[in-house]
């Protein structure tokens, strides 16, 4: 009504009447006032970020339901968006065959987990598009860990970013290795104690990246020929190649086999915080993972995605991974927590690490070689140990 009766009242003539300049300066500004509150009305309603996610992994549920509901509280708490998520989980190899199966048109948001090799690969595919979080969150990760091979925590060209260190190792059942009357395991060599034999559980590398990588680490470690005579020999003390590396820690918690190889530290601290007597360890050379995290080129919902990214690298979303035997990806933050908590029975299941950027880490993967390797390693699998393996 105000508008209407200014306009009236410029319309009659007389003593008083504003000049024209002046009649038409007021119509302009209020019309300005009318479309700069119609775009900050348009502004507010805009979220900051979209109220989907969605991710393909082979991270497993244990950590990739926590971190999605974390961030999701976070995003409620934050900008009272309620963000729908969603998690397809795959084993790597799957995962990344359909990341390039949807050739730039995903139906998903983030591909999280498994070799870094992978991301590279699909970098050079151009089917990422570059993470573009905060400089402080980026610059918080160092660009490396490791002698004398360094594991990159990062890519150079700003297309992945790594989220967690997760080492790969063996896990073993305390009570079954007593009773076999030998050591607890601590490095590679001692799952070829010939009363082991029957007693190891592994995935095939060619369904596990952990498995995959473990493999790599041990023909790094020998050499092509005396490598593969040392796998020959691990595949004689197999007593299971399960369908999933998943199912390593598993079936030896349960006392089915002794011990198991090439394990993901927060697969075994599963199992033990469900009451199993389980062991882990991560011997030298280990391999660690920085649990790669990717935006797909064509996602659809770009600033969640980053905004997912953000938060896990905070000491909030860091937690997350804390508490279920990961460890940080930044030396900002160590595992700790109060007597008795998960993060404290992680670092007793762990030997009592809180930080791999506290420790000297001795790595022997060579990224380069792996991924040109990668083919190879697996057909060698097929041939030298699968079709000749026999339960024994």
């Amino acid at each position: 009504m105000t508008g209407f009766v200014v306009v009236r009242a410029a319309g009659r003539r007389g003593a008083g009447a504003p000049p024209a300049e002046a009649r038409l300066l007021m119509v302009l500004m209020l019309a300005a006032l009318l479309v700069a509150g119609a775009f900050g009305h348009a502004a507010a309603q805009t979220p900051p970020i979209e109220s989907e996610l969605a991710l393909i992994t082979p991270v497993s549920k244990f950590i990739h339901d926590a971190a999605l509901k974390a961030f999701a509280d976070y995003a409620k708490e934050k900008w009272n968006v309620a963000v729908k998520v969603n998690a397809i989980p795959a084993g790597t190899p799957v995962a990344y065959g359909r990341v390039v199966e949807w050739k730039g048109r995903p139906e998903v948001d983030i591909f999280w987990g498994g070799e870094s090799a992978l991301f590279e690969k699909l970098a050079e595919q151009k089917l990422l598009q570059k993470v573009e979080i905060s400089r402080e969150a980026w610059d918080s990760i160092p660009t490396s860990i490791g002698k004398p091979r360094p594991i990159p925590l990062k890519d150079k060209d700003g297309y992945w970013v790594g989220t967690a260190l997760e080492p790969y190792g063996l896990v073993y059942h305390p009570r079954k290795i007593q009773r076999l009357g030998i050591p607890e395991p601590r490095e590679w060599d001692d799952l070829l104690n010939p009363k082991l034999k029957g007693e190891v559980a592994q995935c095939a590398p060619t369904r596990s990246s952990s498995s995959n990588a473990t493999y790599e680490v041990i023909l790094s470690m020998h050499g092509e020929d005396k490598g593969w005579e040392w796998l020959r020999k691990l595949a004689g003390n197999t007593g299971l190649f399960t369908a999933r590396s998943r199912d390593v820690p598993t079936v030896v918690a349960k006392g089915e086999f002794s011990a198991g190889f090439a394990v993901p530290s927060y697969m075994a601290f599963e199992e033990k915080l469900s009451g199993f007597d389980l062991k882990f360890v991560a011997p030298k050379n280990a391999f660690v993972t920085p649990e790669p995290m990717a935006i797909l080129a064509g996602a659809r919902n770009p600033k969640a995605a980053r905004a997912f990214i953000e938060f896990l690298l905070s000491e909030r979303g860091q937690r997350v991974f804390m508490e279920r035997g990961l460890f940080p990806i930044t030396p900002k933050y160590k595992v700790q927590g109060a007597p008795g908590s998960t993060a404290e029975m992680a670092v007793e299941f762990t030997g009592g690490v809180r930080s791999y950027f506290d420790r000297e880490v001795a790595n022997v993967y060579d990224e380069a070689v792996a991924q040109k390797r990668s083919e190879a390693l697996k057909q060698k699998f097929q041939t030298d140990i699968e079709a000749t393996w026999k339960r024994p």
